[in-house]
């Protein structure tokens, strides 16, 4: 039997991944299929503390984006050996709330570092752990910042940035998504939640069979 799919979600802050993470791991619950959820950056003792490094710590402001990139590619080497790839191998899917492509797009694109630099490092850090299947969901940039407001936590670094930073966001994902076309999955996260789910559910289930074969 083929191994269960890597699933990753990828979007700019407030377009409703997380929504739609937590929505497939139910579903996948009541089908009984193994899975595991993990976020970016995080998602092991290591990647947390690096996580709160690159969002909270007080004196984080000064970063530069070569740092920034290399935190992310030291959290995403980590989750990829310690958790990933002992998962998929033990028969379990995974889903992924972000992954190389977030860093592609906001250390590549919208802080503009070299991007051959960028996918040098992101192939360092997956080593062969590539998803089977990336969902991005694309909201414009206005849409985002009023759904990150109604937030009622404190922002991270990320979200703070301006306007325009969002919209070569979702400019570089876009093109990725032509890039890629196999892997990557433009969804309109504008839509009712509901509708995104089910359209998501429809095109893995077709994809990977055996998600419907754990009944």
């Amino acid at each position: 039997m083929p191994r269960l799919p890597f699933i990753t979600f990828e979007g700019s802050e407030g377009c409703g991944k997380s929504t739609q993470v937590r929505r497939l791991a139910e579903r996948l619950e009541q089908s009984g299929v193994p899975y595991l959820v993990t976020r970016e950056p995080g998602g092991t003792p290591i990647g947390e503390t690096i996580r709160e490094l690159l969002q909270f710590a007080p004196h984080n402001s000064g970063m530069t984006p070569e740092s920034e990139l290399l935190l992310f590619e030291a959290s995403r080497s980590q989750l990829v050996r310690e958790i990933i790839k002992p998962a998929l191998e033990r028969g379990v899917c995974v889903i992924a709330d972000r992954f190389f492509d977030s860093t592609t797009v906001y250390q590549g694109a919208a802080r503009r570092l070299d991007r051959e630099m960028v996918e040098r490092l992101n192939a360092v850090a997956v080593g062969d752990c590539v998803p089977d299947i990336t969902f991005v969901l694309d909201v414009d940039a206005a849409t985002a910042q009023s759904r990150m407001q109604q937030k009622p936590r404190k922002a991270d670094r990320m979200e703070q940035q301006p306007a325009e930073f969002y919209e070569r966001v979702r400019q570089a994902y876009r093109e990725l998504a032509v890039r890629e076309p196999k892997r990557v999955v433009l969804i309109d996260g504008l839509r009712d939640p509901d509708e995104v789910e089910s359209e998501i559910w429809k095109m893995l289930s077709s994809r990977f069979p055996n998600l419907n074969a754990h009944h």
